[in-house]
């Protein structure tokens, strides 16, 4: 029969990455993520799986962004009974981002559900609950990095640092195929070699088929300098006096890389007469991840720690764990600098801090993260004149910064300089995590730049290797 790969997720698109490798003794799955964004995809969360949870022997998880691990409680809770393998750290976020994903969840089908039930349509169920994020956690196994595991049924795997967001990594997989030695290489997100916190993405060379994300395949981030230049702009050029900086920000990884800049700025004085608020619990238990598992960060960052330099804490910075420490941030008028998420403005306290600062022009929204089609904050970033929040116009009046060079991920440069590495010729590629325009574009890249036979699958795809 050989050994097939079908694409159930993140094919050209963004989101929801989630692949299905057979072979002639087992079913293995790399990454089970959700949809973000539009309704056509989101909906798919929902929808009956196109393969039999009971028959799936492993999930091989790169990362713990729900993107690429959001569904796996559902997968438990449809009979899934077989391990999850990842890396320490992302066995830990995964614990606090699917409760938090269930919180989140419960909210909104409450809130669409009501919707509905005045409109006289059947009732939603959501995609699990609290229970169902506890439960799946039992099957989670850790593994490290650069350690060969043989899954005893016709694949071997490898984990290799992806330097994306802490514990992030790039997937290697061996097999046979007609009796010859094959390896696979799924890159998961690959990370930005400018971020401050992470170590940089492994170096591989070897691979017959490579499955490489794209999700900035077709554009370049600034340079680190630039990016941390015009962040510091945005923020000393506000009225600091008169508004607010919003800055939404990704709860895992994006998060703590602001702090650490913004510790940056507090010890330069450039953060005088500002006071930083982080209002986001799963960002705050996902800073103290960070905190518990500083072996995982990059030399530099490592010697400061070891000389009992916290990045996560300065004297101006306020976590606020509470309700009403959030709420109490809505009377402020001016002199914040408020980090919280979601990162792209569909749930979570954000919400509640661009429903009071995003109408008012002497404010500041800092965007420092990918903003996917469908999502509030890609259409504040498109240049909409209002969004609905809460059911709620709301007018868009503040000031609108986009920095990119933040991006945990690897931009078209540093997706190549990556991909340069490997020695095979004769490599199959498979452009995957982008959305269309995006993976399309960096597909033909590859083929001018490098030569090699490139397949931008579609979604549910089955691609015979």
């Amino acid at each position: 029969m050989g050994v097939s790969v079908q694409f159930f997720g993140a094919a050209r698109t963004v989101t929801g990455s989630k692949y299905l490798i057979t072979g002639d003794k087992g079913k293995i799955l790399i990454d089970f993520g959700m949809f973000r964004g539009e309704d056509r995809l989101t909906q798919r969360n929902y929808e009956e799986f196109d393969f039999n949870p009971e028959e799936i022997q492993y999930v091989i998880l790169t990362h713990a962004h729900i993107d690429h691990s959001g569904l796996i409680p559902r997968l438990v809770k449809k009979g899934f009974r077989g391990r999850i393998l990842c890396t320490k750290p992302t066995l830990e976020l995964c614990k606090i981002m699917f409760l938090d994903a269930a919180h989140v969840e419960s909210i909104e089908i409450e809130w669409r559900n009501r919707k509905r039930q005045r409109a006289g349509k059947p009732l939603l169920e959501p995609v699990y609950n609290a229970e169902d994020a506890a439960s799946c956690m039992q099957y989670f196994e850790a593994v490290e990095y650069g350690k060969l595991k043989d899954l005893k049924n016709g694949f071997k795997v490898r984990f290799e640092d992806a330097g994306h967001i802490l514990g992030s990594s790039i997937i290697e997989v061996f097999t046979k195929i007609e009796g010859k030695a094959k390896r696979l290489v799924f890159s998961g997100d690959l990370g930005n070699e400018m971020q401050k916190l992470i170590r940089d993405p492994k170096k591989l060379v070897d691979a017959d088929y490579l499955f490489i994300e794209s999700t900035y395949g077709d554009r370049l981030h600034k340079s680190h300098k630039e990016t941390i230049k015009e962040f510091e702009n945005a923020i000393l050029g506000a009225e600091k006096d008169r508004g607010n900086i919003i800055i939404p920000a990704f709860a895992v990884e994006r998060t703590q890389e602001i702090i650490f800049e913004l510790s940056q700025m507090y010890k330069k004085s450039s953060l005088d007469g500002f006071s930083v608020y982080v209002d986001s619990p799963l960002a705050i238990a996902a800073t103290e991840i960070f905190q518990a598992n500083s072996r995982h960060f990059d030399e530099e960052t490592k010697a400061a720690m070891k000389k009992g330099i916290d990045p996560f804490s300065f004297p101006s910075l306020v976590y606020c764990r509470r309700m009403e420490e959030s709420r109490a941030l809505n009377d402020l008028k001016s002199n914040a600098i408020i980090v919280s998420a979601s990162g792209m403005c569909e749930a979570g306290r954000i919400k509640h801090h661009l429903k009071h600062n995003l109408w008012r022009e002497e404010c500041v929204i800092i965007f420092t993260g990918y903003q996917a089609i469908g999502t509030t904050g890609r259409a504040i970033v498109d240049g909409v004149k209002t969004v609905k929040i809460f059911g709620e116009e709301i007018a868009v009046r503040a000031k609108i910064f986009t920095l990119g060079g933040f991006s945990g991920h690897a931009d078209q440069n540093g997706l190549l300089k990556w991909l340069s590495n490997f020695k095979n010729k004769k490599m199959q590629v498979f452009v995957v995590h982008g959305e269309e325009k995006s993976a399309l574009a960096f597909a033909e890249i590859i083929r001018q730049k490098r030569r090699l036979q490139v397949v931008v699958p579609e979604l549910g795809q089955k691609v015979k290797l």
